[in-house]
């Protein structure tokens, strides 16, 4: 199986950008399952009904979220009637939505998505180890999913990597979010486990992690409050991971990073796409 992961979409230039190439990622990479973080599109913050609409229309199967997921009030409601937005799983017992669905794939194979958010430098939640291990065990790879991907939205890299190894094994894909930088460690882990620390932001790169930088300029240099930030709205490059599973054992054979658009270079892994 051939999935695609895009990582947070920042803004009108992101979401642009995704609805312009997720159509032409998907037949150039013949996917069958596409998963986006869509946390930051709403003009930075949170996510609407009619910007989820348009992305599953482009392509999206499943849109994840993160620590932004509130942020339009309209999600609050809209979330229990769409069961494809995932917020993370660690939140608290009663809070709207959930955090892991299993999906339909092309073919009629199923995929499940789990979604967490990480605790170090970000606000107390339940244990994501934990509520990815009940998930997991529930539903092991190969018996209940054909492939299982896990969005881990968290601040810390070593956190990151270490849901990685936690999940070694037993997940086809393991992607960190969050951070809105594409980071160079694609790869496959000891066990089978497709993993990346963070996929990157769909967002412009001029810019202090997609926003213009005006702002975060203002904080970091005077420490002084400077009013809301703002998403940077020139070209952007759309960021992810494609990761190819074995179809016995739902593992990753190979999982690479995506780009192409906006400022960063170019990386669209190779694929023979049936005629």
């Amino acid at each position: 199986m051939r999935i695609l992961f895009l990582g947070d979409i920042v803004g009108k230039s992101g979401r642009d950008a995704v609805l312009r190439e997720l159509p032409y990622l998907r037949r150039a990479l013949d996917t069958d399952f596409v998963v986006v973080n869509a946390e930051n599109a709403a003009h930075g913050f949170g996510l609407t009904a009619q910007i989820a609409a348009e992305l599953f229309d482009a392509g999206a199967d499943v849109l994840t979220t993160g620590n932004h997921v509130w942020d339009q009030r309209e999600l609050l409601t809209y979330i229990d009637r769409e069961p494809r937005i995932l917020r993370p799983m660690n939140f608290p017992p009663g809070t709207p939505g959930k955090g892991a669905g299993l999906f339909a794939a092309r073919g009629g194979r199923q995929v499940l998505v789990l979604h967490a958010m990480g605790r170090a430098y970000m606000d107390p939640l339940d244990c994501p180890f934990r509520a990815i291990d009940k998930e997991l065990e529930a539903a092991p790879l190969g018996m209940v999913a054909d492939a299982i991907l896990v969005d881990i939205h968290a601040e810390a890299t070593s956190e990151k990597m270490a849901m990685g190894h936690w999940c070694d094994g037993r997940a086809s894909l393991v992607v960190g979010t969050h951070t809105h930088v594409p980071t160079a460690d694609a790869q496959v882990l000891p066990k089978g486990t497709g993993y990346q620390t963070d996929a990157g932001a769909c967002a412009d790169y001029n810019s202090v992690i997609g926003f213009d930088p005006t702002v975060p300029l203002a904080r970091f240099v005077h420490k002084i409050p400077a009013g809301k930030m703002e998403p940077a709205q020139g070209p952007a490059t759309v960021c992810g991971v494609f990761v190819e599973t074995d179809d016995r054992t739902g593992l990753a054979k190979r999982t690479e990073a995506v780009r192409t658009g906006g400022r960063l270079s170019a990386a669209i892994p190779k694929v023979e796409v049936a005629a």
